[in-house]
């Protein structure tokens, strides 16, 4: 993994060299092996290489033979073997970097439909005067920007785009109720003001001439093939192209590791790369947070002995949430949106002593339906049919009166009291509902979140509105700031483009079947993991937040949050907050989720708007 940034001037003008070189340094954890600056009449590129393909070669920015295209490319393709290969080029290195440019020299921009892997990259056509910002088709990698009349500057992380700019930017107020509803700002927007993500799918096409940028969608899910899948080739077909997704992962010059949880996702991806792997056995990682409730390492060492793999464990504790808060939002350019992002965190620290790739199984949920939800999505839709009207308030007061034993009953009712149906996906992992929100941010200006609306079965129109959002504004940007903090390149197999359209091809029937949620990739567990692995129940990493709030984070929550002069407690309705934090002191309501995500904002503004940095 890399890291890309770049500065454009639509007057025409030399390119400020020492912006571009503090935009540069400012991805040094992206890159530390090498660095690399480009510049011509009104642009500049940067890039940081963290070496893992051709590691003594392919330094960028590069140009093309004709010198007609010059790059900056931050990720992997894993077919560049194979697209070499058909490619009439006089190539000058062993890379996947030349690789691109050879494909965009003889075929152009739409030549980034044919690479398989994940990127974000700045192509500029010298020709043309033309800038193409790409990201790849599930968002594994980000890419940030800021576009104002007169000039463009952009970066793989938000950092990278403050360094460019002449001005710290605002706090984006309006972005806060999409914050408060999901743990994170659903792209194009960020929570600061006048920075946007590039979406996933998508291109930025930037003239240098006239300052123009159209945004091009060159990649969407396929349709359901109904009546198409029988269950037995449904499975093989999975099977078969899992393989081939975790053997297109490997694919490195450098030492490839592996997370492992001991759940069905992470420990398929072991199987299967164990018996792929070559040079030894695969290195695998795995984290625990000392509560029995929760604790997935046995499960874990039981799938490492199957496979024989070198493992290694990492323990988490509620100090390393207070260490290094301040030090992971600034990596993460956002409020840290789930509690595993610690343990991300640390496993990447460790698995980055042995390693420089690991595959995770990220992404799996998102494409064949493994979240508890999606099997109540059909009854949920069913029972909405009732007024909002009705909904609402009967949903706002069973939400707020049922205890904590009941954490799964009150989450669904506040789903079902969601007064518009295109909001209800969300609701699933919202801390707060439409009405908290609402309270919270009174006074406050807001924006209209457009979901979109999705075609389909209830259950597909929620795997379309987790991928197009969830996945990778919350759970993939997790993961690439993490790794990336540590210099590690993060691989999810689940998320090769192949196997997502295979997934969405099929019929929602054969991912939630008989109630049993994530059915054909259970099947495909079947063949490779012992059975009490694949039908345990879905733990995840769990942190014990609800007893760390009542005990030894307790009194550093509540001053942050409550005492005069912070961004949460100035910004939001402060009896409020105070009222949240009594009914969690009580014992009889775990308010953690919430608490968590107040505590998230008020540390990132902190952060980024009064440490200096």
């Amino acid at each position: 993994m890399c890291g890309v940034v770049g500065l454009m001037r639509f007057d025409g003008g030399e390119v400020d060299e020492e912006a571009l070189g503090r935009m540069t340094a400012s991805l040094r954890h992206r890159g530390p092996d090498d660095q690399g600056c480009w510049r011509a009449a009104g642009l500049g590129l940067g890039h940081r290489r963290l070496s893992i393909i051709d590691v003594a070669g392919s330094h960028q920015p590069m140009s093309s033979a004709d010198s007609r295209w010059t790059l900056a490319f931050n990720g992997e393709i894993f077919n560049y073997r194979e697209l070499r290969g058909a490619l009439d080029y006089p190539f000058r290195t062993q890379g996947d970097t030349e690789t691109i440019l050879a494909g965009l020299a003889l075929h152009g921009i739409g030549y980034v439909t044919r690479l398989v892997g994940q990127f974000a990259l700045a192509a500029y056509d010298m020709q043309e005067r033309v800038l193409h910002l790409v990201r790849d088709r599930l968002g594994v990698l980000p890419l940030h920007l800021s576009h104002d009349t007169d000039r463009l500057v952009f970066a793989s992380e938000v950092k990278g785009v403050l360094a460019g700019m002449r001005q710290r930017p605002s706090v984006d107020l309006e972005s806060l109720d999409a914050y408060l509803a999901g743990r994170s700002v659903p792209a194009p927007y960020t929570l600061f003001e006048g920075v946007h993500k590039v979406l996933p799918g998508h291109r930025v096409e930037v003239s240098l001439d006239t300052g123009r940028a159209e945004q091009v969608r060159y990649w969407r899910p396929p349709e359901e093939e109904r009546g198409a899948w029988s269950p037995r080739g449904a499975v093989a077909a999975v099977d078969e192209a899992l393989t081939q997704a975790v053997g297109a992962s490997l694919v490195a010059d450098v030492p490839v590791g592996a997370y492992l949880s001991g759940g069905v996702d992470s420990s398929l991806i072991v199987a299967k790369a164990a018996q792929l792997h070559g040079g030894g056995r695969l290195k695998t990682f795995a984290a625990g947070f000392g509560d029995p409730r929760h604790d997935e390492l046995p499960h874990a060492r039981r799938v490492s002995e199957q496979f024989g793999t070198d493992h290694r464990e990492v323990a988490i504790a509620a100090r390393d949430f207070e260490d290094l808060w301040p030090l992971l939002t600034w990596h993460r350019d956002a409020p840290m949106s789930e509690p595993a992002d610690f343990a991300v965190y640390r496993l990447a620290q460790a698995a980055r002593e042995d390693v420089t790739v690991v595959l995770s199984g990220e992404g799996s949920d998102e494409i064949f339906g493994g979240y508890p939800k999606y099997a109540a999505a059909r009854a949920m839709a069913a029972l909405s049919v009732l007024p909002a009207g009705v909904r609402g308030p009967v949903g706002g007061v069973l939400d707020r009166h049922l205890p904590e034993r009941l954490s799964r009953l009150r989450i669904a009712v506040r789903v079902w009291g969601t007064r518009e149906r295109q909001d209800q996906h969300r609701a699933w992992f919202s801390p707060f509902t439409a009405s908290e929100r609402a309270g919270l941010l009174a006074g406050v200006p807001t924006r209209t979140h457009e979901d979109g609306r999705d075609e389909g079965d209830p259950v597909r129109q929620m795997l379309l509105g987790d991928l197009r959002g969830w996945l990778p504004d919350n759970l993939l940007e997790r993961g690439d700031r993490m790794s990336m903090a540590t210099s590690l390149e993060l691989r999810p197999p689940f998320l090769d483009h192949r196997l997502v359209e295979l997934a969405f091809r099929l019929p929602s029937g054969l991912k939630v079947r008989g109630g049993e949620t994530k059915w054909v990739l259970k099947q495909v567990a079947r063949r490779h993991l012992p059975p009490d692995i694949v039908d345990r129940r879905k733990v995840g990493f769990r942190v014990p937040l609800d007893a760390w709030f009542r005990s030894s984070l307790r009194a550093t929550v509540r001053e942050r949050l409550t005492a005069p002069g912070g961004f949460v407690a100035d910004t939001l309705d402060r009896a409020l907050v105070r009222d949240l934090l009594d009914r969690h002191d009580s014992g009889s309501f775990n308010e953690d989720i919430r608490i968590w995500t107040l505590m998230s904002l008020e540390v990132w503004h902190d952060t980024f708007f009064r440490s200096g940095r």
